[in-house]
């Protein structure tokens, strides 16, 4: 796969304008991007500036926290989806799994997924709050719910990708459901160390500088 292909380009900052948004898009089409990863209340205006283009539009929701309410998620998923999102990252609840309710964790990401239907879902785990053993169980959840991948980080916690989380992720789900690696990747070898470590995809704000 081509590098340029790897990357959500990003911009999820809550004071994100309008024209950073356009600028995003932008940089977004000249590079052939993998997608545009945004708040959902920016789904209509990325989905028109792509228009035409190969890159796809991305979103979050239960962001950043995943403590929400899975009917909420549920809502916020069909609603992006109905908005034009062709790809939807959902915030598993950390809490949840932290008190060892595999069940619960695993029957909310298979609720959002039927919500978003033939759409990629790709589940954010926030591994800097994890151990080893709850990454490895987090990812179990979302392979048994249909996920079509685990993804490190929001970028909004207290750490970001790191290349032994992504590894680990990637020798769970091998066969089953990608990596996606985010938060902190900004440099060239931030990228290669990320794809080296097993990434599918690598989420960053920073995707014209990585592939300089």
């Amino acid at each position: 796969m081509k590098a340029n292909k790897y990357i959500d380009h990003t911009l999820l900052k809550a004071d994100a304008s309008k024209e950073q948004i356009i600028k995003l898009c932008q940089e977004a089409k000249e590079g052939d991007f993998a997608s545009v990863c945004v708040n959902p209340c920016n789904i209509p205006l990325a989905k028109e500036l792509l228009k035409g283009s190969d890159v796809k539009v991305c979103c979050v929701i239960g962001f950043p926290l995943g403590a929400m309410t899975t009917a909420a998620k549920v809502f916020e998923a069909k609603d992006a989806v109905e908005l034009g999102a062709d790809e939807v990252d959902m915030v598993l609840n950390i809490g949840r799994l932290k008190d060892g309710e595999d069940d619960y964790v695993s029957n909310e990401i298979h609720a959002v997924k039927e919500a978003v239907g033939d759409r990629t879902l790709k589940v954010i785990l926030e591994t800097c709050l994890l151990s080893d053993a709850e990454i490895v169980r987090a990812c179990r959840d979302a392979e048994k719910a249909g996920a079509d991948f685990v993804k490190t980080s929001t970028g909004f916690s207290t750490g970001g990708a790191t290349a032994e989380a992504v590894k680990l992720m990637k020798e769970t789900v091998e066969g089953t459901m990608k990596v996606k690696a985010s938060g902190g990747i900004r440099t060239p070898e931030d990228f290669k160390t990320m794809i080296e470590a097993g990434a599918d995809r690598i989420g960053t704000s920073s995707g014209s500088k990585l592939l300089k």
